[in-house]
């Protein structure tokens, strides 16, 4: 408050002791403007600085808590070079209700890909709670199902939490906003022989982008995974007794995954045209060698500039590709992938 009173006293003694200020002339009133408009924007600027400095910080403190809860993913995990990027449909938010998580445990490099209805700041609650439980669970379950039933619990109880803070009366209330809200996974499981496993409750099926294929100079081939069908998203029904986790066949090196959350592939430009993302991933894997980053800056700037500039809903991808230098051979018939329409 101190600089804010000088201004007020400086203007308060010019009105009561100047005898300018006293003057009724044309030129007398016109300096008396002059000193009072100095003041106000002074105490503007002043105010404008304070307010921008408050921003900066709270935007620091809020960016350091969301970056703990999405943390930056390390470059490689067990072999596989890894990058992702997302942004918030929230201007000002830099984690909205996009999640993902890559881990290596003792039962190979572990994937989740997630989204929770709605999106931007409203959506922190549910991810906290789905990647809180998904980095426990996947050092303790042996078995992928048992991390989804893990995720479907952890969703559970933060529906029966909210539910009861914003209605204690009700409870899990069928008009409570609380009891609409869902999350969509995709939890993908690459073991050390590179063998694929995948449960997928309504999440995007992720693409495969292949190595150089016959004949002798195609490149940029391009598939969808195939993960079986998918179960409901988290949230809205029980899980059913038995969790189907589907063999996706083997992830070979040089190849790369791509999995996204569906603000991608929803994002439209002016004319009401959606993103055409596997022309976009064709273009991406022709560079050699394939690398993550080039994937997401292609497939990223091919979208900004589709949709204009940020899509109105939150974006997030993942990208893996294969570094290992040698997946032993296969047991069994391999499972073929199923080809993008």
């Amino acid at each position: 408050m101190g600089l804010p009173a000088v201004w007020g006293a400086a203007a308060i003694t010019y009105k009561l002791a100047c005898p300018l200020a006293q003057e009724d002339g044309l030129g007398a009133r016109i300096v008396s403007c002059a000193v009072f408009f100095a003041v106000g924007t002074g105490l503007m600027l002043h105010v404008r600085r304070g307010l921008l400095r408050e921003l900066r910080q709270i935007r620091k403190v809020a960016g350091a808590a969301q970056g703990a809860l999405l943390r930056p993913l390390p470059p490689r995990v067990d072999g596989l070079n890894i990058a992702a990027a997302q942004f918030s449909a929230d201007r000002w938010a830099t984690v909205g209700g996009d999640l993902y998580e890559v881990i290596g445990t003792e039962h190979g490099v572990r994937i989740v890909m997630g989204d929770v209805r709605g999106h931007g700041l409203a959506a922190l609650g549910t991810v906290a709670a789905v990647l809180g439980s998904f980095r426990e669970a996947v050092h303790d379950e042996a078995e992928l199902a048992g991390v989804l039933r893990r995720l479907d619990r952890a969703m559970a109880r933060h529906l029966r939490e909210r539910a009861k803070a914003e209605h204690p009366s009700s409870g899990l209330d069928p008009d409570n906003p609380v009891a609409e809200e869902f999350v969509t996974v995709l939890l993908l499981e690459i073991g050390p022989d590179g063998e694929m496993r995948a449960i997928n409750c309504g999440h995007p099926r992720p693409y495969l982008l292949r190595r150089d294929t016959e004949p002798v100079g195609v490149r940029g081939h391009v598939e969808h995974l195939a993960v079986g069908d998918p179960l409901p998203p988290l949230g809205l029904f029980p899980l059913p007794a038995e969790l189907p986790v589907v063999r996706c066949g083997p992830f070979l090196p040089g190849e790369a995954l791509f999995l996204h959350t569906d603000g991608v592939e929803d994002a439209r430009d002016g004319d009401g045209r959606f993103f055409p993302l596997s022309t976009a991933l064709a273009e991406a894997s022709r560079s050699q060698p394939l690398s993550p980053q080039s994937v997401l800056r292609t497939v990223f700037t091919q979208l900004l500039r589709h949709a204009g500039g940020f899509p109105t809903d939150d974006v997030a991808v993942l990208v893996l590709r294969n570094d290992r230098a040698k997946v032993p051979a296969q047991q069994g018939k391999p499972v073929a992938h199923n080809s993008a329409p």
